[in-house]
């Protein structure tokens, strides 16, 4: 009886438990550990519907190349009364729905602010009966209006908006001028010197942003983003490089315009030293792009994931304008002075919409610096844009990433690839004071409420069914 020379295999794959690629690495042998776990829970039966649905491929391919071919342009900047029809008395949002009784303390801060700053009374303070009694005050979403706001997303009729618009479609987005670090409005902020910036950005600093802006004409925010990632921003936590292009751009004429030099040189002094300040042209940049993706029946990619300090949301192409909802949760990271996660508030603003589309968390590998202000390493950066390549459709070549071979920025979330895996959208955030009025304590990392997915694919699942 003749026997077969034992061979030993020049590499091996192991999924699962460790225990066997340790013993096969101890013989000396190349193992590649692949990182894989069961699908989440109760979802296998919902992933067989959705696989099977004959429209998801193509539906999927579609909402992508949508997302894709959109060009953000910088058109102009104007009063939200003017751009979103805001009246007196409405306040817009960040996140999903929301009411006054379940709002948290960064959100509250925030709508007292805004309402002493459009006079509806004179303290902020007495705000709270205001909305207590909401017989003249009503709430709403940014995303319901084509917006976006980052952190509590506050918008009143007063405050200026960046408008986008894609040259292809006519569709437009819009998001509010950025107020730095710190105690600011959008963390819950609301004292004299957050109320007079807000006035000086509403009677000096927009309307001069808006004179430059038509004078200079659309300047492309999707070809900035793209030049961010090669100069270590990631358009979330880090937009300096970004906000030194956008500077750069309108500089000429904000020297011209017709506001006297004093007012000038304070204006270029603030965007030039808020390093922020292009967060607020990235995010209805990425929301104009996404917001092409919606409305594809059969589609599984997540066109918003959003959170308002209490709820954390997602909404999904082939699933309209419904919200999939799960409890905010506490970012990770690093706090300022003295404060800890006893101060921090769940996590809270639409500037996820920047993951949503690739940029920020999925794009952590281009700005190894982020971790800095976020906590983590290098190599977490690294690992994480990495690995969110797993649970998305496919990558955006406009936003290569150096570091990575110059492979495009993973885009497109898909709900099934993150039931599959069971990998979750990585996030890099700010964080909130839970008091009203503490403003910023920190900023870290965080990742959504695993549930929201499921009940994205349950409802996927559903509509499949009913199309047989």
């Amino acid at each position: 009886m003749s026997t077969m020379p034992s061979q030993t295999p020049a590499a091996v794959v192991a999924a699962g438990a460790d225990l066997f690629a340790t013993a096969v690495a101890s013989q000396a042998v190349v193992v590649e550990r692949v990182d894989w776990q069961p699908p989440m829970d109760g979802t296998v039966d919902d992933l067989a519907i959705v696989a099977a649905d004959p429209l998801r491929k193509q539906a999927n391919q579609l909402a992508l190349s949508r997302m894709l071919d959109v060009q953000a342009m910088l058109v102009g900047v104007a009063p939200a009364s003017d751009v979103l029809g805001l009246e007196k008395g409405e306040f817009l949002h960040a996140g999903p729905p929301l009411e006054w009784a379940r709002a948290s303390g960064p959100m509250r801060g925030a709508l007292m602010g805004a309402a002493a700053f459009e006079g509806l009374v004179d303290d902020p303070e007495d705000a709270v009966a205001l909305f207590e009694s909401g017989a003249d005050v009503a709430l709403e979403p940014c995303h319901h209006r084509s917006a976006v706001g980052p952190m509590a997303g506050v918008v009143s009729p007063s405050m200026w908006m960046f408008v986008l618009e894609d040259p292809a479609t006519g569709r437009r987005t819009y998001c509010s001028l950025n107020e730095g670090l710190g105690k600011v409005l959008r963390y819950g902020a609301y004292s004299p010197e957050v109320l007079d910036r807000l006035r000086w950005m509403r009677d000096v600093l927009g309307p001069l942003l808006g004179e430059a802006a038509d004078a200079t004409g659309p300047i492309d925010a999707t070809a900035i983003l793209g030049q961010m990632l090669q100069m270590g921003d990631e358009a979330h936590n880090r937009n300096r490089a970004g906000t030194l292009m956008l500077l750069r751009d309108l500089a000429p004429a904000l020297v011209r315009s017709s506001r006297s030099p004093e007012e000038i040189a304070e204006a270029v002094a603030f965007v030039g030293g808020n390093d922020h300040f292009f967060l607020n042209v990235a995010m209805p940049a990425c929301k104009l792009a996404l917001d092409a993706a919606r409305d594809i029946p059969g589609s599984t990619m997540v066109v918003a994931m959003a959170r308002n300090g209490t709820d954390f949301g997602i909404q999904v192409s082939g699933t309209g304008d419904q919200w999939f909802t799960g409890p905010a949760e506490l970012a990770d990271g690093l706090f300022l002075g003295d404060y800890g996660p006893e101060d921090a508030n769940p996590d809270i603003g639409d500037s996820t919409i920047t993951e949503t589309a690739g940029m920020g968390g999925f794009a952590m590998a281009a700005a190894p610096a982020i971790v800095r202000f976020v906590g983590g390493t290098v190599p977490d950066a690294l690992a994480t844009s990495r690995r969110m390549r797993e649970i998305t459709l496919g990558e955006n070549n406009r936003w290569p990433i150096p570091v990575l071979d110059f492979a495009g920025a993973a885009t497109g979330i898909d709900v099934t690839a993150v039931c599959r895996t069971g990998i979750l959208p990585q996030i890099n955030t700010g964080m909130a004071g839970k008091v009203a009025g503490v403003g910023q304590v920190g900023a870290g990392l965080v990742t959504p409420p695993a549930s929201i997915f499921p009940a994205a694919l349950a409802e996927l699942a559903r509509r499949t069914h009913e199309r047989g």
